[in-house]
């Protein structure tokens, strides 16, 4: 007797023989002489149905299939749908402009943004998202087991989180506001709450970049905690993170190539990493990132390479300067497979000394009344860092355009779909 329960397509090897319900979007309809081969797409995976010769359904049709399941070896998994009885759970589909059965979508990137709600409907493109949910519960699961409390923090704004520029800036009831360029503020004022907080949310950079490591918006992976000696700790708790996350990613999407995190991840001064680039710049460009990670690969044998202390000008007036290296900063940049994934560091914490910082930028400390005062009530020696979600994922499937693993990318050009 047939029942009104569905079958995942995934579950048919264990019903040989017994009358079940499949519902789910045609994926591809293969027609022979004799006979065709309806596959059918779940939440699980693929179906393989015999359908009648002259069975006409569009691609991407959405169907609820009742048959008897019976095994054929050259079916997926072994099993097929036979006997089916389809009906229509809406019209049919409008085909989409690329073929969603083949190995890989064969078109450009634009057209792939264009038609994202479709695109993402393909296989290989809808793993890319299942590991950066993995990736998520493996982020939440290790601070968890840290002691650490999830927070959400405010998206809209009063000043800009560092100096002001790359903002997106709002009318918030005739008065100016932002929106969030990181929960950096908020996230340093729980830590007088909590002592240990994460949270995963979106954040928004202005920044005129049209490249593939760059977004107007992207999902931030945050982490503060409190009671700290200096960076180190912070750096110690990363690592450890990002063994919650592969380990994650390994248990719940089998066969991903994924990094070894080493129990040590090597870690070069800024000063250090001048010298071996034969250069004296503030900053890091793209090559210098690449030079650095193929040096850590060949010397190291580490996908991962931490860069500490950064010149205090190219960090945020909160980052603790480095006690024994004048003009250098308790912060750091973790790179992976040359690019930079995550930044982090130790924070000041005594009130007077964010007066002083402010002050030495030429930074007026008005807009950031509320978030001075946090310190002002006493707050301990703290740290924390942030990892983009979404480069992560990138590099991690050696993907060569963060769009690839963005839903529904904001960039520079792109404000739709």
């Amino acid at each position: 007797m047939v029942t009104n329960s569905r079958v995942l397509a995934a579950d048919l090897p264990r019903h040989v023989g017994d009358p079940v319900c499949l519902a789910g979007w045609v994926h591809r309809l293969r027609q022979l002489k004799s006979v065709a081969f309806l596959v059918l797409r779940d939440r699980s995976g693929l179906a393989q149905v015999v359908v009648p010769p002259d069975t006409v359904l569009p691609a991407e049709t959405v169907v609820e299939i009742r048959g008897v399941v019976t095994e054929n070896a050259q079916a997926p998994d072994g099993v097929e749908l036979t006997r089916p009885s389809i009906t229509l759970l809406s019209e049919p589909a409008v085909a989409p402009p690329f073929d969603l059965h083949r190995p890989e979508l064969s078109a450009t990137l634009p057209t792939i943004l264009d038609h994202a709600s479709v695109a993402l409907r393909h296989p290989s493109s809808r793993a890319r998202f299942t590991v950066a949910a993995a990736a998520v519960s493996g982020f939440r699961s290790t601070l968890d087991g840290c002691g650490f409390t999830e927070i959400h923090t405010p998206k809209i704004v009063g000043s800009a989180t560092e100096s002001g520029a790359n903002v997106f800036e709002l009318d918030y009831f005739g008065r100016r506001a932002y929106l969030a360029q990181s929960p950096q503020l908020f996230k340093q004022a729980m830590v007088g709450v909590f002592e240990r907080v994460y949270e995963v949310g979106p954040v928004f950079r202005a920044e005129p970049h049209d490249t593939a490591r760059h977004l107007a918006q992207y999902t931030s992976l945050d982490a503060e905690f409190g009671f700290i000696e200096d960076h180190r700790d912070v750096m110690a708790l990363l690592r450890e993170v990002l063994a919650g996350m592969t380990a994650a990613i390994a248990e719940r999407v089998p066969g991903v190539a994924l990094p070894r995190v080493p129990a040590g991840i090597p870690v070069l001064h800024f000063a250090e990493a001048q010298k071996l680039l034969g250069r004296d710049d503030p900053d890091l460009a793209p090559e210098h990132e690449r030079s650095l990670s193929d040096w850590a690969k060949r010397t190291h044998d580490s996908e991962f390479l931490f860069v500490t202390g950064y010149p205090s000008r190219k960090r945020p007036f909160y980052t603790h300067p480095e006690p024994d290296r004048p003009g250098h900063t308790n912060s750091f940049d973790l790179l992976f497979r040359g690019l930079e994934l995550v930044t982090g560091g130790q924070r000041l914490h005594r009130h007077a000394d964010y007066l002083t910082a402010l002050a030495e930028r030429g930074m007026d400390a008005g807009p950031y009344r509320d978030y001075l005062d946090t310190f002002a009530h006493g707050m301990p020696p703290h740290g924390g860092f942030a990892i983009g979600l979404e480069r992560w994922v990138a590099r991690v499937l050696g993907l060569d355009n963060v769009r690839y693993t963005t839903l529904f990318p904001r960039d520079l050009h792109r404000l739709s779909p």
